[in-house]
C-alpha cells in the first residue's frame, strides 16, 4: 500500500472551535467544470453614485438622508433583521418539539469611507484604522445596552455574498442570545481551558488556563513556511488558512503574541497592526483573480464588552476566555467565475473541500500586497 499522502489522499480534517470535521478531497481539483459562472465584480464604479442608497447625503430606501460624513459613519439598518425591546411574548409552544423563543436587539451599519468605489483592500491604512474604531464604538455601545447579550460585527462583500449594495460597508447586529456559532466556539474554548494542561512557551487565557486558539497559532507559527498555513505575519497578527479550513481560500486571523478578548484590550500598537493585517489579506484576495474578490467576513470575541471596576480598569471574567479572531469565508475556487457551492453531500453529510489549506496558503502567499488595480 503506497504511504498516505495529504496533497492526494482524501481524508478527514477535525474542527476544534467547532467540533466538526471537513472532508478533504485534493484529487478532485482536476475535476473539469461546466456548471454556472458568476458575472465579474465590477471594478469601475464612481466614486459617487447617486442611486446609492449608502453615498453622503443621498436619501436612503427608507426615506431617511445620510449625512454628507467625511470618514466612516453609523446608522441603524432601516431593514433590521431583529427589532429592539420591548417585544411580544411567543405563545406556548404546540408540542415540545416546536418551541420558539421571542429575541430582541438591534441592527448597525457602518459605512467604511464616503466614496462609492473603494473597499477594505484599496482603503488606505488609516482609514482601516477608523473602521476598527467604529466597531470598537458600536461594540462598546451595543453591548452595554440591556438585555444584549452578543454583538456581531460582519461584512459580505460582493454580489455573490449577498451584499445587496458596492458601497464599502459591514453590519453590527446585537441580539437577546448568543447565536449558534459563536456558542459553539466559546463551549470548545473553555472546554479546552479546563482539559488541557499549559505548554511552556505557550501564550495562556485569563487565569493562566490553556487557550486553544493560543495553542493553534503557536504550532503553526513552528511550521517550516513551505510546509504550513501561514499567509502573512506581523508583530502582533497573523493570517492564516486553518487546517480545517472549509471555504477554497478562507483565512482566519489572530493575535499571537498574547490572548486578546476583544477589540476594547487593543494597545495602540495591536490595533494599528490589525487594520495593517486586514488590509494585506484583503488586497491578496482581490489579487488571486485581479477581481474585487468576494467574501464573508466576521469577528469572533467576547460576546460583550467587559465591565470596568470603580477605578475604570475592565474587570476581567469568564467570557475572557474569548480568543479575538476573525474568519474570512470567501466563495471563489476556480477564477473570478467559478465559485463554491454548498450542496448535495455538504447539505445533507458534512462540509468538503478539494483544494488542500496548505495549497491554498501557498497561493495566497504568492499573491502581491500591491493591489492590482495600483500596480
Amino acid at each position: 500500500m503506497e504511504p498516505f499522502d495529504p496533497t492526494t489522499h482524501p481524508h478527514r480534517r477535525y474542527n476544534p472551535l467547532t467540533n466538526t470535521h471537513v472532508l478533504v478531497s485534493p484529487h478532485r481539483t482536476k475535476r473539469p467544470w461546466l456548471g454556472q459562472t458568476e458575472p465579474a465584480e465590477p471594478s469601475n464604479l464612481p466614486q459617487y453614485d447617486p442611486a446609492c442608497y449608502l453615498c453622503p447625503g443621498n436619501t436612503r430606501a427608507g426615506g431617511k438622508v445620510n449625512e454628507t460624513y467625511t470618514s466612516t459613519i453609523v446608522f441603524e439598518n432601516d431593514y433590521a433583521a431583529v427589532l429592539p425591546p420591548p417585544g411580544p411574548v411567543t405563545p406556548p409552544a404546540p408540542h415540545p418539539l416546536l418551541t420558539a423563543e421571542p429575541i430582541q436587539g438591534g441592527c448597525d451599519v457602518v459605512c467604511f469611507h464616503p466614496r462609492h468605489d473603494l473597499s477594505l483592500p484599496t482603503l488606505s491604512l488609516s482609514d482601516v484604522e477608523n473602521i476598527v474604531d467604529e466597531w470598537t464604538r458600536v461594540y462598546m455601545r451595543r453591548g452595554t445596552e440591556p438585555g444584549i447579550k452578543y454583538v456581531q460585527i460582519f461584512e459580505n462583500k460582493g454580489a455573490m455574498m449577498g451584499c445587496s449594495n458596492p458601497h464599502p460597508h459591514s453590519q453590527v447586529w446585537s441580539l437577546s442570545t448568543v447565536p449558534t456559532l459563536p456558542a459553539k466556539e466559546l463551549a470548545s474554548l473553555r472546554n479546552y481551558a479546563s482539559t488541557t494542561d499549559v505548554r511552556s512557551g505557550v501564550p495562556t487565557g485569563p487565569d493562566g488556563q490553556a487557550c486553544l486558539l493560543c495553542e493553534y497559532v503557536h504550532y503553526e507559527l513552528s511550521v517550516p513556511e513551505d510546509e504550513g498555513r501561514l499567509v502573512i505575519t506581523n508583530e502582533h497578527f497573523v493570517a492564516l488558512v486553518p487546517w480545517w479550513a472549509y471555504w477554497p481560500f478562507e483565512i482566519m486571523v489572530l493575535p499571537h503574541k498574547r490572548h486578546i478578548s476583544s477589540f476594547v484590550h487593543f494597545t495602540v500598537d495591536e490595533k494599528h497592526a490589525f487594520a495593517d493585517i486586514m488590509s494585506r489579506v484583503t488586497k491578496r484576495y482581490d489579487n488571486i483573480f485581479s477581481c474585487s474578490f468576494a467574501y464573508a467576513m466576521g469577528v469572533h470575541q467576547r460576546p460583550l464588552p467587559p465591565r470596568r471596576d470603580d477605578y475604570g480598569m475592565y474587570v476581567q471574567d469568564a467570557d475572557d476566555i474569548a480568543h479575538l479572531h476573525v474568519h474570512f469565508e470567501p466563495p471563489l475556487l476556480r477564477s473570478a467565475s467559478v465559485r463554491k457551492f454548498l450542496a448535495g453531500f455538504e447539505v445533507m453529510a458534512e462540509p468538503q473541500r478539494d483544494l488542500t489549506a496548505e495549497q491554498a496558503a501557498k497561493r495566497l502567499r504568492n499573491c502581491s500586497e500591491v493591489h492590482y488595480l495600483q500596480a
